[in-house]
C-alpha cells in the first residue's frame, strides 16, 4: 500500500501533536486521517472532481496560500458531506471538528500563518450522552469464573483484576512495565502522557503474586520489560487483549453483548461509585482530565431510583375519608 504524501504544514502539525502536545500515535493517526479527508474533499469541490474519486486525490501540493482561502462555509460543507454521504455519527463528526479546530489554531497561533481562523466559529455536533455499559456484580463474578485453567490463566486473571479493580484503560495496561510497580503502588501513563499513581488492593496484589510465580513467558523484546507478556514473548496490543476479553466472555457463558476492555473499565468505575467513591477520587483513579467525564458514572438505574422512592418513610397510603 502506497504511503500518502502529506503537505509539509500538515506534517509539522502532526509532529507538534506528539512532541509538544503529548498526543498518542493513535490520536495522531486519527488526526492525519481527518485532515487528509478534509483536504481531499476541499480539492474535489474546488476543482469540480467527482466526489466518488476522492480517495485518488493527492494533497501533498496544497500550499499555505490555498489554506488561507478556506472559509467557515467550506468547513460546514465538509461536515455536511461527512454526515450525509459518509453517514458519520455525531461523535465521529465531533472528532473531525476537534481535528480542524486544532489544526487551524496551530497554523494561526503557533505558526502565525493566518490572519483569521475559519474554525473559530465551527460548532461541535451535539452528542447524546449515553449511559456506560457495564456488568453488575453477578455478571462480573460469572465473567471471572470463565477464565479457563491453563498456563495463561494466572496472567489473564491478573489482567482482569487490574481492569476491574483499577479501572485502567486497555492502552494503559499494555504499556505497563515491571518497573511500573513500586510496592503496593502502580504508576500508570495515561492520555497525553499524564502520569498517575494508583494503589494496588489485596486482590490485585494476590493476582500479581500468582502471575509472577506461574513461570510466565520470557520477554523476547528490547527495552523495558512489560508487566504482561504474550505467549510469543512480546508486549500486548489492544487488539490481543480485546480478544482475550471476548474469549473469557464466551467461555463463561455470560456472552454479554459487545463486552470489551473498555466495558470492564466502565464496570470498575460504576462499582466504585456505588460503593461510595467520591467523584474527585474517582476522577484521579480513572485519569480523567475533567470531572465532567467522570460524572457519567454517577448515573443510577431507574430500578434503583424506584426502589429509593418506594422506601421513602413518607410513602404511606392512607384510606380516603372523603376529604380533599
Amino acid at each position: 500500500m502506497q504511503k500518502i504524501q502529506l503537505p509539509k504544514i500538515m506534517k509539522d502539525f502532526l509532529v507538534y501533536l506528539t512532541t509538544i502536545k503529548g498526543k498518542s500515535q493513535r490520536t495522531r493517526k486519527e488526526y492525519e486521517y481527518d485532515l487528509t479527508l478534509f483536504f481531499r474533499f476541499h480539492i474535489a469541490v474546488q476543482n469540480d472532481i467527482d466526489i466518488t474519486q476522492i480517495a485518488k486525490i493527492n494533497i501533498d501540493t496544497i500550499t499555505i496560500e490555498e489554506i488561507r482561502e478556506i472559509t467557515l462555509e467550506d468547513l460546514y460543507l465538509f461536515m455536511e458531506y461527512c454526515e450525509v454521504q459518509r453517514q458519520n455519527s455525531a461523535s465521529a463528526r465531533a472528532r473531525k471538528v476537534a481535528t480542524l479546530k486544532s489544526f487551524f489554531k496551530y497554523i494561526k497561533g503557533k505558526r502565525r500563518l493566518l490572519e483569521e481562523n475559519p474554525a473559530d466559529e465551527l460548532e461541535t455536533p451535539k452528542i447524546a450522552r449515553r449511559k456506560p455499559v457495564y456488568m453488575n456484580m453477578d455478571e462480573a463474578t460469572q465473567f471471572i469464573d470463565g477464565i479457563q485453567p491453563n498456563r495463561a490463566s494466572p496472567r489473564n486473571y491478573c489482567m482482569m483484576m487490574f481492569f476491574l479493580n483499577l479501572g485502567i484503560r486497555v492502552t494503559e495496561l499494555c504499556q505497563l512495565n515491571k518497573s511500573s510497580i513500586q510496592g503496593r503502588y502502580l504508576t500508570v501513563i495515561g492520555k497525553g502522557n499524564k502520569e498517575r499513581t494508583v494503589y494496588l488492593n489485596d486482590s490485585c496484589m494476590q493476582a500479581l503474586a500468582d502471575y509472577e510465580q506461574s513461570g510466565k513467558t520470557a520477554y523476547k523484546g528490547e527495552g523495558n520489560e512489560p508487566l504482561f507478556i504474550s505467549q510469543k514473548g512480546t508486549r500486548f496490543t489492544r487488539q490481543t487483549v480485546a480478544k482475550i476479553v471476548k474469549q473469557i466472555n464466551n467461555q463463561s457463558g455470560l456472552q454479554k453483548e459487545r463486552l470489551t476492555p473498555h466495558k470492564l473499565r466502565h464496570t470498575s468505575a460504576t462499582m466504585m461509585y456505588k460503593a461510595g467513591a467520591d467523584i474527585r477520587s474517582l476522577q484521579h483513579i480513572l485519569g480523567h482530565s475533567s470531572v465532567a467525564t467522570t460524572q457519567i458514572y454517577t448515573h443510577i438505574e431507574d430500578e434503583e431510583l424506584q426502589h429509593v422512592l418506594e422506601n421513602n418513610p413518607f410513602n404511606i397510603v392512607r384510606e380516603s375519608d372523603g376529604r380533599l
